[in-house]
C-alpha cells in the first residue's frame, strides 16, 4: 500500500515539475518578444492609392422623366405639358344711370349741388360727401362734377348734367288733337302763378325756390328772404333765413 502511494506522489512532482518548467519556458519567449519590440523603430504606412470610381452621377431632374410621363399607359390624358385655367372673372356689376343735376348754388358755408336720384325723382340739396342714390358727390365747381359709384370716380360736365328740361316731340300731324273751341264771349283765365314762399329745405336752413316762383329778389316770406345769384347757367334761387 504504502509503495503505491508512493509511486503516485511521484508522477504528481513530476507532473507538477513539467507545468513549471512549461510555463517558465511561455514566461521567457513572452520577455524575449517584448525586448525584440522595444528595440524596432516603427515605420510609417504608406498612404493608400486612390481608386478611380468613374464620373459622378448626374443630378435628376424632371425632364429626364418625360418619356415615362408621355408614355404611361395606364393613363391616357397624360402628358408633361400642364395646363392651369385662369380662375372665372368676377361678374360686371352694371352701373345705374347717373343723377339728375338742376344746378349748383355756392352759399357761405360750401358748394351745394341740387340733384335727384333719377328723372322726375324729388330733388334736394347734397354737399360733399353726400350720397344721392348710390353716388357719392366728391367734388364740384363752375365746370365739372366728380362723383364716386363703386370705388370709381366719375368725372362730367356741369352742362352735360344738369337738367335744362326736355320739349316733348310733337306728335304726328295725323294724330295731333284739335284744341277745344272756345265759346263765344268766354274769358280765358290765366295759369295762376306760384306762391312767393320758400320751397324744400336744401340744407343749412336754406330752402330752394319753387317752379315757376316769378317774385323778384329781396321778396320776405315766412321769415325767409329771397336770393337771385347769377351764375354761368343762369340765376340761381333759393330762400334764407332772415
Amino acid at each position: 500500500m504504502k509503495r503505491k502511494l508512493l509511486v503516485l506522489d511521484l508522477v504528481f512532482m513530476a507532473a507538477i515539475g513539467a507545468a513549471t518548467w512549461r510555463l517558465r519556458q511561455d514566461w521567457l519567449a513572452a520577455r524575449a518578444r517584448e525586448q525584440k519590440l522595444a528595440g524596432q523603430t516603427a515605420r510609417p504606412a504608406s498612404a493608400p492609392q486612390a481608386v478611380n470610381i468613374g464620373a459622378p452621377p448626374h443630378a435628376v431632374t424632371a425632364t429626364g422623366y418625360a418619356d415615362i410621363a408621355e408614355k404611361m399607359l395606364f393613363s391616357k390624358d397624360r402628358n408633361p405639358t400642364v395646363i392651369v385655367e385662369p380662375p372665372p372673372a368676377p361678374p360686371v356689376k352694371p352701373m345705374p344711370p347717373l343723377p339728375v343735376l338742376y344746378g349748383v348754388m355756392n352759399l357761405v358755408d360750401g358748394t351745394t349741388a341740387i340733384m335727384g336720384e333719377r328723372m322726375g325723382a324729388k330733388h334736394q340739396g347734397i354737399r360733399l360727401g353726400q350720397k344721392v342714390g348710390e353716388f357719392t358727390l366728391v367734388a364740384v365747381n363752375r365746370e365739372e362734377i366728380t362723383l364716386e359709384w363703386d370705388g370709381k370716380p366719375i368725372k362730367k360736365r356741369i352742362e352735360e348734367m344738369i337738367d335744362r328740361g326736355v320739349t316733348p316731340a310733337a306728335p304726328p300731324e295725323g294724330n295731333m288733337p284739335r284744341p277745344a273751341a272756345t265759346a263765344p264771349g268766354a274769358i280765358v283765365q290765366p295759369k295762376p302763378k306760384a306762391e312767393a314762399a320758400p320751397g324744400i329745405e336744401i340744407g343749412k336752413g336754406v330752402k330752394a325756390c319753387q317752379p315757376g316762383d316769378a317774385s323778384p329778389a329781396g321778396t320776405a316770406s315766412g321769415g325767409y328772404r329771397k336770393i337771385v345769384t347769377p351764375t354761368p347757367f343762369g340765376n340761381s334761387c333759393r330762400w334764407e333765413p332772415i
